[in-house]
């Protein structure tokens, strides 16, 4: 084999379905993975899938043939990770299958909605990084009225704390009532807590947060939170396809592709 099958060390722990990059690259820091026996923890690390023994917790990794894609509405009070130190409840106990998948991305322990688990890398890696501006959909029911200044605010970007400014969102008011309203918010972001944060800097505080959408994927048939369905493979190509249209009205960075 040439060296043309050499591939990073935390794309092939994507690929084998482990975890997400920035988990993967995790692993490897922490020293969880040994390639040929040795323990490996340089980023740029590469391995031929098909000489090199690659290892996690003692048990030999190989690259998933079959692709899963699963969307799960996620309940409150269960963690988007593949374990929890804590011992909580995670995503992965609500599916059953052979195939080792990971969450894409992430939603608070106590927001619900739309998840999606794969042991597709390189989609989940296109799905979450910031560059490809992934429409996301949340519903909010939130303390108080927002304000015409306030939903400007929110529309236009506002300064978190740590001094990140957002980017343009969408808001939608779908309904207020003496002491407290539900907004529908869109965004192209994935900060930490970023929905919560918004409203916060704008003097609000979130009581409940759910995802209602992931770019073309929506909760229907999914409705119940805990169900989950795989994704037929019409629905796979459409999902690639909004991704290459997102891709294309902006500049990727180098080494980024669709």
């Amino acid at each position: 084999m040439g060296s043309s099958n050499l591939i990073r060390l935390q794309k092939f722990l994507q690929e084998c379905g482990v975890a997400s990059r920035r988990k993967s690259e995790k692993m490897i820091r922490e020293g969880m993975i040994k390639v040929n026996g040795e323990i490996i923890q340089e980023m740029g690390y590469k391995v031929d899938p098909q000489k090199n023994i690659v290892e996690l917790n003692g048990k030999e990794l190989k690259v998933n043939q079959r692709k899963v894609y699963i969307l799960l509405n996620k309940p409150r009070y269960v963690i988007t990770s593949v374990k929890d130190e804590r011992g909580r409840k995670t995503v992965m106990e609500f599916i059953k299958i052979k195939e080792r998948i990971f969450p894409v991305g992430r939603l608070d322990y106590d927001t619900e909605g739309l998840i999606l688990l794969t042991n597709d890398g390189e989609l989940a890696h296109t799905l979450t990084h910031p560059s490809y501006g992934i429409d996301k959909v949340y519903e909010a029911e939130i303390e108080g009225q927002l304000s015409e200044s306030e939903i400007k605010r929110l529309k236009e970007g506002v300064e978190l704390k740590g001094g990140y400014k957002t980017a343009k969102a969408s808001v939608r008011i779908i309904k207020t009532s003496e002491n407290s309203s539900r907004v529908e918010v869109k965004i192209t972001e994935g900060k930490k807590r970023q929905v919560k944060r918004m409203f916060k800097a704008v003097g609000h505080t979130v009581k409940t947060l759910k995802r209602q959408s992931i770019g073309p994927l929506t909760l229907k048939g999914i409705e119940h939170p805990g169900a989950h369905r795989f994704l037929s493979e019409k629905e796979i190509n459409v999902l690639r396809m909004y991704i290459k249209k997102k891709a294309s009205f902006r500049s990727l960075p180098n080494g980024l592709s669709m």
